[in-house]
């Protein structure tokens, strides 16, 4: 039996001053952004008035819901139930670094609503914050409702934080 040579396909190059041209300037926007960033330069827009806020604690329940807590009273302004991964991942990261730095959970949390719309979450005890429009509108809602909602009458629990 005689063997035949399948034909090959032609072979595909690109030139040598393309890749060193997108090598070059891959390198320019590396070095670029390190500079901007290492300069210490705050590239961020500055942020509208703070129209309304709202101290908040958020406490862990034993049935796994997390309790919504406003500051002033303590009362209870949500329940949140179910997986409510945004709520529970974005206070996970601010929990955390308070942990990393020792501090406690004896202050609250700052949610702000902006005049153009936006939502912060900040945490004043480590200058932390998440400015939540980031993550999208439907994201961001999750809180927008606690701005908004007003606390249980009579309802007053006792963080254990």
């Amino acid at each position: 039996m005689r063997e035949t040579a399948l034909p090959q396909p032609p072979a595909e190059t690109v030139p040598r001053g393309a890749l060193v041209a997108i090598g070059l300037l891959l390198a320019l926007v590396v070095a670029a952004t390190a500079a901007v960033r290492l300069s210490g330069v705050n590239v961020r827009a500055p942020d509208a008035a703070t129209l309304a806020s709202r101290a908040l604690f958020f406490e862990d329940r034993s049935n796994g819901s997390v309790a919504v807590l406003a500051a002033d009273r303590r009362t209870v302004v949500a329940v949140l139930e179910g997986e409510q991964g945004f709520v529970r991942g974005a206070l996970r990261a601010l929990v955390r670094e308070r942990r990393a730095r020792g501090l406690d959970q004896s202050e609250p949390f700052w949610l702000l609503g902006r005049a153009d719309g936006r939502l912060t979450l900040e945490d004043r005890a480590t200058g932390q914050r998440i400015d939540l429009e980031s993550f999208g509108a439907l994201h961001a809602s999750a809180f927008g409702r606690l701005l908004q909602q007003p606390a249980a009458a009579n309802v007053n629990h006792q963080s254990g934080r």
